[in-house]
């Protein structure tokens, strides 16, 4: 828990230092998309099903124990997924936008294969999550039909994989059907806006607490941060290449702004339903089951893309069919070694906290931190 602590405060004072320092740095990526496709892009790679299933299991936990009681469950939840901890993936695409294209870190060999290997392993990760959490939305569903459709989830974001277009609308489309899903699971709630507004407010202790989010505050937290460093490296590569242009100060509203805005209107509509003490309808739950699907295709892909060009293992080398058969079959038989392994999210997380280490490390022997300064 120390070596997360200290990763913490150094990652969070890195990127306050350089939102103040260089605000208006222009960040640009090879392949600059539009402002309102880069934020679908960045909302759906950088989350996952979690978002949708998690917050109604974790609001009962932060209500009765004592870890949590400096702030109400909405506050923790919101802590724990919005606001600071997106200043990860702010710092990584800082890097991969002004650095790499400098010093090429992750073109040697060992740190590729790490990075890589950290790609797959947090790719099969999230296809875990899904298949131990379908079964509490799916009620009846048999283990069987839950590995068909995992394994079918799987299939489907390799196959989308092999087209950049396809990404583009189905980050359109997944974001527009989020926030549909927002709208309707409130208007189902009966709330109301005024409603809305004063479950909201408990928000406030989110900011009025903020140093508390930094540190683990407990074991769960600490997955919590831990799983947000595994995915931050391959996050910030993937979306850097995006980045059209945009000053500093700007990526830092886009990737620490802009999501926690739709995150927080989620968790306020949910935790209504919490303090409300009444259960998400039927309709409700396969409408989240069906964006939460798309969300796990979503991350599938982008990871899938950016590990299959990083190793070479792409649609243009393989053909169009060995890549899907190939992807699929590794992100499947990974996701199997979660389910009967004691593999951990935590370990790729204190791998990435290395990767960070050996990066802080080249770029202070490079001497691109010195003339930066002057």
């Amino acid at each position: 828990m120390s070596v997360l602590s200290v990763a913490m405060v150094i990652a969070m004072l890195t990127a306050a230092f350089i939102l103040l320092r260089w605000p208006m740095w222009l960040c640009e990526g090879d392949n600059p998309l539009p402002r309102l496709t880069f934020l679908a892009i960045l909302f759906t790679s950088g989350l996952d099903v979690g978002l949708i299933m998690f917050p109604l299991v974790d609001f009962e936990a932060y209500a009765t124990e004592s870890d949590y009681s400096f702030a109400n469950p909405l506050a923790v939840e919101f802590g724990f997924w919005g606001g600071l901890v997106w200043s990860f993936y702010f710092l990584t695409t800082i890097y991969f936008c002004a650095l790499e294209p400098k010093l090429r870190l992750f073109e040697l060999p060992l740190v590729k294969l790490i990075h890589n290997f950290v790609i797959i392993g947090t790719c099969a990760f999230t296809g875990y999550l899904f298949l131990i959490y379908l079964p509490s939305y799916i009620e009846g569903i048999s283990p069987n039909n839950v590995y068909l459709l995992v394994a079918a989830v799987v299939l489907l974001a390799v196959v989308s994989s092999t087209s950049l277009n396809v990404l583009k609308v189905l980050s359109l489309v997944s974001t527009s059907l989020f926030l549909m899903l927002i709208v309707g699971v409130w208007l189902l709630s009966g709330e109301g806006v005024s409603g809305l507004a004063g479950h909201a407010t408990a928000l406030g202790a989110y900011f009025t607490n903020l140093d508390k989010f930094i540190l683990p505050l407990n074991d769960y937290h600490g997955f919590y941060l831990s799983w947000w460093f595994a995915w931050s490296i391959m996050i910030g590569q993937f979306v850097a290449r995006f980045v059209s242009g945009i000053p500093v100060w700007q990526l830092a509203i886009a990737l620490l702004v802009v999501p926690s805005i739709p995150i927080a209107l989620w968790f306020t509509v949910l935790y209504s339903y919490f303090v409300d003490g009444e259960s998400v309808g039927e309709l409700a739950t396969i409408a989240m089951i069906g964006v939460g699907i798309l969300f796990v295709v979503n991350s599938l892909d982008s990871l899938t893309r950016l590990y299959s060009q990083n190793l070479n293992l792409t649609v243009e080398r393989l053909g169009r069919s060995r890549y899907v058969l190939a992807h699929a079959s590794l992100l499947i038989g990974l996701v199997a070694l979660y389910q009967f392994t004691p593999m951990k999210i935590e370990w790729v997380g204190m791998i990435v906290i290395g990767l960070y280490a050996f990066v802080y490390y080249a770029v202070a022997r490079s001497g691109l931190w010195r003339r930066a300064q002057a």
